[in-house]
């Protein structure tokens, strides 16, 4: 008999449906790269979190807190003897910008980005662990949640130390910003590497090598990662996979659901059935 890779749930806060809560067991199971678009901050409860995340292997053993900012580039598997156990709280950036300006005193943290991936902090996995109690369980009132936000964002700025902004933005930066606001506008067409690079006024050259150094994925990578991204969000809002397939470019269901199952460890119809009330 065939070993499952792995266990995935996924639960929709009830209070603040924007919060989304994952419940993994894995084993062999290994995640592609891939990026969110909102913060993801877990918390390793067994084995060991073995992962590529801002240019670096980590490892994170039990007890860990693990922080990625949104958009930033990683994958994941099981590391040690033993499986994997962990739990992930994906939450927007609208969000936690109101919270994280709070807490740090100055409007400009609203734009918060961790320079730390992997973090021991007592109280920052409380509050982790406390969202994730109340949204598993579905208790607790929307402050009570809110309350678990604000103690993870205060938490998190007073482990910084100091605000560290996104920073001021280069021009090649701004050129990539050009071709990614282009892939989003455009996620429903066939988009091509020349589409890209024009519109970032880059030779294909020039524009490959400078993708992948930022976004430490390749053009094609990005736009798939999108499509799944957004396909996500269709499937939250109740779409019928099979529509969300071609709605996306996928060549058929089959296709879709291996590509997001490499992502989220669960067809999309998995995924649907795990979030519904």
């Amino acid at each position: 008999m065939t070993k499952p890779p792995g266990q995935f749930r996924f639960l929709k806060s009830r209070q603040i449906p924007e919060v989304t809560v994952l419940h993994a067991a894995m084993d062999d199971f290994h995640y592609d790269r891939h990026a969110h678009e909102e913060y993801a901050f877990g918390v390793t409860l067994a084995g060991r979190q073995d992962f590529f995340s801002g240019g670096r292997f980590h490892r994170s053993p039990p007890g860990n807190v693990i922080l990625l900012n949104p958009e930033e580039v990683h994958d994941g598997h099981s590391g040690g003897d033993g499986p994997l156990g962990y739990v992930m709280v994906y939450v927007p950036p609208v969000q936690l910008e109101t919270l994280f300006a709070d807490a740090a005193g100055r409007e400009a943290a609203g734009r918060f980005r961790s320079r730390d991936t992997l973090i021991q902090d007592q109280a920052l996995r409380g509050a982790i662990l406390e969202l994730v109690r109340l949204v598993t369980h579905r208790v607790g009132s929307r402050l009570d949640q809110e309350h678990a936000l604000y103690r993870i964002a205060a938490r998190l700025v007073q482990h910084q130390g100091k605000f560290q902004s996104s920073g001021t933005v280069s021009r090649p930066e701004a050129l990539l910003k050009r071709a990614k606001d282009y892939i989003l506008a455009h996620l429903e067409e066939d988009v091509s590497l020349d589409d890209l690079s024009q519109e970032a006024h880059l030779s294909k050259y020039h524009f490959l090598r400078l993708f992948r150094r930022q976004f430490a994925m390749t053009p094609h990578q990005y736009v798939l990662n999108c499509r799944i991204n957004a396909a996500r969000q269709a499937l939250d809002d109740g779409a019928p996979p099979n529509e969300v397939a071609m709605r996306y470019g996928f060549a058929d269901l089959s296709h879709f659901n291996r590509r997001f199952k490499r992502i989220h460890g669960m067809t999309p119809y998995q995924y649907q059935r795990s979030i519904a009330p």
